[in-house]
């Protein structure tokens, strides 16, 4: 079953013509993982889902219905869909726990009781049970991360949307995170994912789906994908991304005796 659909997307800012004829669809239980160069296009597409963005021709349909129709509700719309941003957006003044039942509560109607048990399983799913009562000031990037999801995965969405969800943390955390996703994707979620983490995208993705100046150019299994890009942007993007890191030499003088 197609659960997101994009049917000939264009997005433009003035005359700048940021997506074009975007035709693409995710399965139930897939995940995709949207890579490509900075500028390419990349968060503005998964931001349309939610409406984040207005799109200027086409459809994007969620389970069958047209987001942008006139009598969609996109606080309903919002609410069936988690979305985890590159920085975090958690509710600084309220504790780990409240954050995670404010939704619930006020949104689908769950007891307090009930949002406050979710809440606590939901935090040992990403390892921060110990961490229910503290404040997002007080936790890492990675730890608030883990809590952002945590809080978007309480609302039970069918669908997952994350936009460079490692980007803004340092390298030690990104795979405290990475690994949530991957035991989420385990599970069966749905996941739509934007990320430069390719070794991620490699073991984890059902598709890869390359973008580069606003248009889908790959849409492939990874082990193809990684393997046999087709489109000549796409191979330059893999030797930039995967090239091994150079030796940086320090000079002898430079390093106290």
């Amino acid at each position: 079953m197609t659960m997101l659909a994009f049917e000939k997307v264009d997005k433009f800012y003035g005359d700048h013509h940021v997506l074009k004829g975007i035709d693409a669809t995710i399965g139930r239980g897939e995940v995709v993982v949207v890579c490509g160069p900075s500028g390419s296009g990349k968060s503005t597409l998964i931001r349309t889902v939610t409406r984040l963005e207005a799109i200027q021709k086409g459809r994007i349909l969620f389970e069958g219905k047209d987001v942008n129709a006139r009598d969609m509700k996109i606080n309903q719309l919002r609410a069936r869909i988690g979305f985890v941003f590159q920085s975090f957006n958690l509710f600084q003044n309220l504790s780990v726990r409240q954050n995670l039942i404010l939704g619930p509560t006020k949104v689908l109607g769950m007891s307090r009781d009930e949002a406050v048990a979710q809440a606590e399983a939901l935090l040992t799913k990403v390892g921060l049970a110990h961490k229910i009562d503290a404040m997002p000031a007080n936790l890492s990037g990675g730890q608030q991360q883990r809590v952002a999801i945590a809080r978007a995965l309480a609302m039970k969405p069918p669908l997952m949307l994350f936009d460079e969800p490692t980007s803004a943390l340092d390298p030690e955390m990104v795979q405290e995170v990475l690994q949530v996703m991957r035991s989420l994707a385990d599970e069966g979620l749905t996941m739509m994912i934007v990320t430069h983490e390719m070794g991620f995208a490699r073991d984890v993705s059902s598709r890869v789906w390359f973008m580069d100046q606003g248009q889908l150019l790959e849409d492939a299994p990874p082990s193809e994908f990684f393997s046999q890009p087709k489109h000549a942007r796409a191979q330059r993007f893999l030797q930039d991304v995967l090239r091994p890191s150079p030796m940086i030499s320090v000079p002898r003088d430079a390093v106290p005796a």
